[in-house]
């Protein structure tokens, strides 16, 4: 196994691209009678562990990503300081509605039957949650859709958390910072963000609006990815979303968060 073996210098683990299975059956071949459970321990006790991908290398990267990071920072800073609001919004992955299966695990008595395969046509449709966390509250909210996640939708469901929550918790502010991605419905390159903005936020509401883009892949930097919807996905892990009242059944059940 000399050239099937990798391991890490630092913590002494090592792993093999053969499986147990293909070992016992080299090994038998060799006059080792083995069985394939036994390989198993054995490699154990030899360090060998089970190794998965790790998404962690960054292919896109530009040398002013750090003084981006820097800016957005200063500007956090600022607005915090001043007691201003500052949310941070992005859209969650797309659901199929209906009997599907749903990443994840959980504690039961037996496993649910989900169908073998997630085609459009036996859903009820599609839901696309948007979500805005409020970092001075800490508070989360989601907006549903049903169709399609584009900038009309997105500057919509920003308009109406500041409509029914924002305007309420910050009386009397005229500023409000805004932290997206590089890309999605809220983009730097999309044009009609900025314009469904201005006309759904900033003429309607009176507000000078900042709105400061993470650069391109590090959407994990954006505070609602880490805050908001990893614990919506920790909530709805292995549930079927079978429908759009159990949807947003379980985004309320999320730490209180409010739905529209």
């Amino acid at each position: 196994m000399e050239h099937d073996t990798a391991g890490d210098p630092v913590t002494g683990l090592k792993w093999t691209h053969r499986t147990p299975e293909k070992i016992a059956q080299r090994l038998s071949e060799l006059g080792f009678p083995i069985c394939a459970n036994t390989v198993a321990r054995l490699l154990h006790s030899m360090n060998f562990t089970l190794r998965v991908n790790h998404k962690e290398l960054a292919t896109t990267s530009s040398p002013e990503r750090n003084q981006q990071f820097e800016y957005i920072s200063v500007l956090r800073t600022r607005f915090v300081r001043q007691r201003l609001p500052t949310i941070s919004v992005d859209t969650k992955k797309r659901e199929l509605v209906g009997n599907f299966k749903n990443s994840g695990a959980k504690w039961d008595r037996c496993p649910e039957r989900v169908n073998d395969h997630d085609f459009r046509s036996d859903s009820r449709g599609v839901a696309i949650p948007y979500g805005i966390y409020d970092l001075l509250a800490n508070r989360g909210s989601v907006f549903v859709g049903v169709s399609h996640d584009t900038p009309a939708f997105a500057a919509h469901c920003i308009a109406g958390w500041w409509q029914r929550e924002g305007a309420l918790r910050y009386r009397g502010c005229r500023r409000l910072l805004i932290l997206a991605d590089s890309g999605g419905s809220n983009g730097h390159r999309c044009r009609a963000w900025k314009t469904e903005l201005q006309s759904q936020l900033c003429n309607r509401f009176e507000l000078a609006v900042t709105v400061a883009h993470y650069p391109t892949g590090t959407s994990k930097w954006n505070p609602i990815e880490h805050r908001l919807f990893s614990e919506i996905s920790k909530n709805w892990a292995a549930e079927p979303l079978s429908s759009y009242q159990k949807i947003l059944n379980l985004i309320r059940a999320t730490q209180r968060l409010r739905t529209f």
